[in-house]
């Protein structure tokens, strides 16, 4: 296939105050009309370093693309491209949907209005043309009630449809490369397989080609065709999807894979994750960048760069195992592995012992209405109950703007209820004295969802950690300095972060330093809002290993939010399904997934993407159809207009949640 995009020894580097950050240290690869290509690796890997060099958005004297890199769209130099060429090759002929859709999308700009702005510069129609073809592309990510929400603001969306805005924005252009940096991220799993469905048709229909930037393997094996994984700024390995997830040649590739949760996991392993941390790029190995963390290490691998070694015509490494005068060793998925191992996993509190311990949260008829205009009234929360075991993580999962996070937060007071009541310790929190509530939100921490958001740019690590320590007077002096460095290497980043900015990381070490956050003032409960969303394989084990561990040695509970639904069933005890503000259904994780019943929950189990290439050959999503609106609903089952065994008191009445089995719960007429 003829090659639309060609990146040569690309060298990328950013100037701190800590000295040069190598970001990029030389890589090469090709991007081929028609074809997807998925670069994987560790957060701060350098993958998005390399798709903001693809559109010259490295902005000096900040970022400099170092002389010696070369990269061609199409046969021409885009680093020579003047000011107006390159207006036209940015957004027209490649577009890129950022990591983060919050800080990429303008909060004083409605949604309609930045996608019209891009086609009418692009594409050269009217504004009424413009406004249609907005709609439209709303309507193709999937965003219900286009026509309204057209005209509002991005803090008016939730995270996962912020996120299918910006790929409104990236698509609607048509461009012939299209650089995906996380585009799921932030997505549940049935909207991402969705997305990644339209992302393909899109290609089929265009030819477009496609670099897609992400964390989730799973992801990568039902829609790449080939793959880069990136380490410690280098591409260690590439190869055809069926070569890099059936015969690994790296051992930092064979980690990755081997860190994936599995939905036949049993519940007392514990995740495999990757001693150690990645390499400090100021000061990068002279060696191979993944020596320190592999097994494997010879005296070389410490002295050498290794050299490209072919494993095929289309598969390549850099790792000195692939030499010649190298020790045979097995690196298939199924060897065993001693420093990358499997520990036994001590839940908190035995599952058969849950219903003998008492509640440390209930949560009951719990409702949280936002009223969008004189008219219109959007129910986040609507009539929810459930409890939480003291010890216990509670998983809860759904869509993208289901009301997860607003639970939550509204949980924690962060927003006023409209009804209900929740009780902390048998004490109602929205009736607590000025003692009682300080004492609550000592006890009571969450990490956010949005690393960017909710990180104050003009603070370093170490005072961001610092703030709640301060709040509550837990430590001083040489002892607080010592608790931050604890805390950091915790969440696996080092003590020299924590002196530096929060835009001097990548996505992944933010969301890291959030949960640092979150931990310091060592709380009782914690509302986690997708703490690993922006984190790749290796980093959710450590950061949910972390969790478990801490769960163990000081009796927290958890509210676990989360898409991934795999890691989700092997954290929790127990999962609630919630759709459209309610809770649909609710039981211990295993019998959840093992035999679920209510039709939304068959939908999202459905789209759980899987890394094994045979199964992805036989899967088939369930059709979960249209995504329906929380504004103003319908009288009866929200899920309605989706199900298939709709009948007609489904329209008539709110399900009310029953018991059909040991702790399992459903809201269905059909039960």
């Amino acid at each position: 296939m003829e090659n639309i995009l060609k990146v040569e020894n690309l060298r990328v580097s950013y100037h701190t105050y800590a000295g040069e950050v190598q970001s990029v240290r030389g890589i090469s690869f090709n991007l081929s009309k028609g074809e997807i290509l998925a670069i994987v690796g560790e957060s701060g890997s350098g993958k998005t370093v390399t798709a903001k060099s693809v559109l010259r958005l490295i902005k000096e004297p900040v970022g400099e693309i170092k002389e010696g890199s070369n990269i061609t769209f199409e046969g021409k130099d885009i680093l020579t491209l003047n000011r107006k060429n390159l207006e036209q090759y940015r957004g027209g002929d490649v577009s890129m949907i950022f990591q983060d859709p919050m800080t990429s999308l303008n909060p004083t700009m409605k949604i309609g209005k930045q996608i019209c702005e891009s086609i009418m510069i692009h594409r050269n129609i009217s504004k009424e043309d413009a406004e249609k073809e907005a709609i439209k592309m709303l309507k193709l990510v999937k965003i219900p009630n286009a026509e309204t929400r057209i005209n509002e603001y991005p803090f008016q969306f939730s995270g996962g449809m912020r996120q299918r805005a910006m790929i409104a924005i990236a698509l609607a252009c048509n461009p012939k490369v299209l650089i995906a940096d996380e585009p799921t991220t932030a997505l549940d799993v049935t909207v991402q397989a969705q997305i990644m469905d339209l992302i393909k048709e899109l290609q089929g229909e265009l030819g477009t080609a496609i670099m897609l930037i992400t964390h989730d393997l799973g992801v990568v094996a039902e829609n790449a065709h080939k793959v880069a994984v990136m380490y410690g700024g280098m591409i260690v390995e590439r190869g055809l999807v069926h070569e890099i997830f059936n015969n690994p040649q790296h051992p930092y590739t064979v980690a990755l894979l081997k860190a994936i949760p599995k939905l036949d996991m049993n519940s007392d392993e514990r995740l495999i994750s990757i001693d150690g941390t990645p390499p400090d790029l100021v000061a990068p190995p002279k060696g191979c960048a993944f020596a320190p963390r592999c097994k494997y290490c010879m005296p070389i691998c410490k002295k050498k760069i290794p050299d490209i070694t072919d494993v095929s015509d289309t598969h390549k490494t850099m790792c000195w195992l692939n030499h010649e005068y190298a020790p045979s060793v097995d690196l298939s998925l199924g060897a065993d592995d001693v420093k990358i191992s499997s520990v036994q996993r001590k839940d908190a509190i035995k599952k058969e012992n849950i219903k003998k311990t008492h509640s440390l949260i209930e949560v009951k008829n719990l409702k949280k209405y936002f009223k969008i205009s004189k008219d219109k009234v959007l129910k986040a929360v609507d009539d929810v109950s459930f409890d939480i075991k003291k010890g216990e993580t509670l998983g809860i999962v759904g869509e993208s703007g289901c009301g997860k996070t607003t639970c939550g937060r509204t949980i924690l007071e962060l927003y006023k209820p409209t009804a209900g009541q929740v009780l902390f310790e048998n004490k109602n929190v929205y009736g607590m004295n000025k003692m009682e509530k300080r004492k609550f939100m000592k006890n009571a921490q969450m990490i956010f969802q949005d690393p960017y958001a909710s990180l104050n740019p003009r603070m370093t690590v170490s005072d961001i950690i610092c703030e709640g320590i301060d709040i509550h007077g837990l430590y001083s002096g040489k002892d607080k300095l010592s608790r931050v460095y604890e805390l950091l290497n915790m969440v696996g980043l080092n003590k020299e972060h924590a002196n530096r900015f929060p835009h001097e990381f990548s996505g992944g070490q933010r969301q890291r330093i959030g949960i640092a956050r979150a931990l310091a003032i060592e709380p009782k409960f914690i509302v986690c809002d997708e703490p690993i969303s922006a984190l790749d394989m290796s980093i959710q084990a450590q950061v949910v290993n972390l969790l478990l561990d801490l769960q163990n040695r000081f009796d927290l509970t958890y509210m676990f939010i989360a898409h991934d639904l795999s890691m989700v069933k092997y954290i929790s005890n127990r999962v609630g399904v919630m759709y459209l503000g309610c809770m649909v259904e609710l039981a211990e994780s295993r019998e959840l997934y093992s035999n679920p019943l209510h039709p939304y929950t068959k939908v999202l189990m459905s789209a759980i993407p899987t890394t094994d290439l045979e199964l992805v050959k036989k899967k088939k999503h369930l059709d979960g159809g249209e995504v329906s609106s929380p504004i103003n609903p319908l009288p009866g089952c929200r899920f309605r207009n989706r199900c298939k065994y709709s009948k007609k008191i489904c329209s008539e009445a709110m399900p009310k949640m029953k018991k059909v089995g040991n702790n399992h719960y459903i809201a269905c007429h059909l039960y």
